[in-house]
């Protein structure tokens, strides 16, 4: 089921697909973002989280495999690149189950490297890569 589709043109126009992006958090908790590598999914997540009230630099977990965020008005944000995972038995090491039903906003980003560990109820976010550079998200499950 789709809940929403976005585009963004070029990087200076993203930060307006981020403002629409930030109302799905009122409803939904735990998202995952499918794209080929280069799609945008990291800048993406910097401009929600700035749109959220993020001042603190938002950058990709890459080796840390999550980092942190909070918004001005508190909201904790958990950004998660599963990219160098080596299997999902790693993701619970981490404490995943933690993270993923705190509460708190999850953006998980390869999360093909642990798909069958993810909530049911994870919004599925995909970006697809258009040849005049622009990038179509696709939102839902």
């Amino acid at each position: 089921m789709k809940i929403m589709e976005l585009k963004i043109n070029s990087p200076e126009t993203i930060e307006e697909p981020a403002r629409k992006f930030i109302t799905l958090l009122k409803h939904h908790r735990i998202f995952a973002f499918y794209g080929e590598l280069g799609a945008g999914k990291t800048t993406f997540i910097k401009a929600i989280c700035k749109a959220a009230g993020v001042t603190e630099l938002v950058t990709s977990p890459s080796f840390a495999l999550v980092y942190e965020y909070r918004s001005s008005s508190g909201t904790i944000f958990y950004h998660f690149d599963l990219f160098r995972l080596k299997n999902s038995l790693e993701m619970y090491d981490l404490g995943y189950e933690d993270y993923f039903y705190s509460g708190n906003v999850c953006f998980i980003e390869w999360p093909e490297m642990a798909e069958e560990l993810l909530p049911d109820e994870t919004v599925k976010v995909r970006f697809k890569v258009n040849c005049d550079g622009s990038r179509d998200i696709s939102i839902g499950s």
